[in-house]
C-alpha cells in the first residue's frame, strides 16, 4: 500500500511515515520543508500547505491511502484577530479541499486525526467520554475539528471515500514538547510539585499506541466510516502521573499535600485557569468502541511508554 501522511515533520506525522514504511508498503510525507529525522526510504516532497490554490494531484499518484495529520494546532496564546476563521480555512477547507482530491484521484482510505476536543474540555470523574456522545467542543480548535468531520462524513457519502476519524487524548513520547517535557524536567531535577492531593483522572495514548492504531485502520474494513477515541487504557490521576514518571527515574516523587480548591484559586488568580483544568480536573474517555470494533488493544502500557520518554530524552 501507497500511504500519503500529511504533517510528516510534526510529532505524530513523523512516527506515522516511520511506521507505514516497510519492504511491503511506501509512504509520501507531505512536508514544509525537507527533514533528516525521516528514513531514507520515505519519499519526502514539499507542499505550500493546506491552502486554497494547493495541488494535491501530483502528490496523489499511485496512492490508496491518507492518513492527515497537519493542521493548525490548539494554540495556548492565540494572536489571531478572528481565531475560529483562521482555523476554518486549514483545518475544514484544507482537509476537505484534500479530501476533494483524493476521492477524484482514486484514494479509497482517508483518516482524519482529529482531537477529544471536539468531545469537550473535560469529564465527571468516573464519566468518560464515549464515541457515540454528542459533540460539545468549546474553543476554535474543536469546533474546528469538528466541522472538519462533518464535512468529511457528508464527502463520503457522495464519493464512496471512506472516512476514518480519530480523536486522540493528550500524547505523550519521545520527541514529546510542551507541558508534558516540563512536567519530566521538574520530576528529574527534583522540584517539588503541589499535586500531592490531586485525586483527578486523565486519559493519556503513547505515541506508540495511537501509530499502532492507525496502522490497523489502514488495512481493517471495519474501521470504514468509524469515529475511534483512543487512549492508552489506563486513566492516571496528575498525583500518579508524576508517580509513574518518578518510577522510571528510579527516584522518590516529590508531592506536596496542598488542597486542590486552593491551588484553582491561585491559578485563577493569575491567569492560569486553562493549566488549572489540565492539571487538576479529569478528562477521560472510554475506548471499548475501538477495542470491539478493531479488535484492538493497546500494545505498549503507560508505564512503559512513560519509560521510553523518559529515556529517550536522557539520550544525547
Amino acid at each position: 500500500m501507497k500511504t500519503l501522511v500529511t504533517g510528516a515533520s510534526g510529532f505524530i506525522g513523523k512516527a506515522v511515515a516511520e511506521r507505514l514504511t516497510d519492504g511491503k508498503n511506501s509512504t509520501v510525507a507531505a512536508l514544509r520543508h525537507y527533514s533528516t529525522e525521516l528514513p531514507a526510504d520515505v519519499q519526502q516532497v514539499i507542499y505550500a500547505g493546506l491552502t486554497e490554490d494547493q495541488n494535491w494531484a501530483p502528490l496523489l499518484k499511485g496512492v490508496e491511502a491518507i492518513v492527515h495529520c497537519a493542521a493548525r494546532v490548539h494554540v495556548m496564546t492565540e494572536t489571531a484577530e478572528n481565531p475560529l476563521n483562521e482555523f476554518r480555512k486549514v483545518n475544514v477547507e484544507g482537509t476537505l479541499r484534500l479530501a476533494r482530491q483524493a476521492a477524484s484521484a482514486g484514494v479509497k482510505r482517508f483518516i482524519f486525526l482529529s482531537s477529544i476536543k471536539v468531545n469537550g474540555e473535560s469529564t465527571p470523574l468516573g464519566r468518560p467520554f464515549k464515541a457515540g456522545d454528542m459533540p460539545a467542543p468549546r474553543d476554535p480548535y474543536g469546533i474546528s475539528k469538528l466541522e472538519a468531520e462533518l464535512a468529511l462524513q457528508d464527502l463520503s457519502k457522495s464519493s464512496g471515500l471512506d472516512i476514518v476519524i480519530i480523536r486522540p487524548v493528550l500524547v505523550y513520547g519521545p520527541g514529546v514538547k510542551a507541558n508534558f517535557r516540563q512536567l519530566i524536567h521538574f520530576v528529574s531535577r527534583g522540584i517539588p510539585l503541589p499535586f500531592g492531593l490531586a485525586d483527578n483522572k486523565r486519559s493519556l495514548v503513547m505515541l506508540d499506541n495511537l501509530v499502532d492504531l492507525i496502522a490497523t485502520c489502514l488495512n481493517n474494513p471495519a474501521a470504514n466510516n468509524q469515529t475511534f477515541l483512543v487512549s492508552d487504557g489506563n486513566d492516571l490521576s496528575t498525583a500518579q502521573l508524576i508517580k509513574s514518571i518518578a518510577k522510571t527515574m528510579n527516584q522518590p516523587p516529590r508531592l506536596i499535600p496542598v488542597p486542590t480548591g486552593f491551588l484553582n484559586l491561585i491559578a485563577i488568580a493569575c491567569g492560569k485557569r486553562t493549566i488549572a483544568e489540565r492539571l487538576l480536573g479529569s478528562l477521560q474517555v472510554n475506548i471499548d468502541h475501538t477495542r470491539e470494533t478493531l479488535g484492538w488493544n493497546p500494545p505498549v502500557t503507560t508505564q512503559d511508554g512513560l519509560k521510553k520518554t523518559v529515556d529517550s530524552l536522557a539520550s544525547p
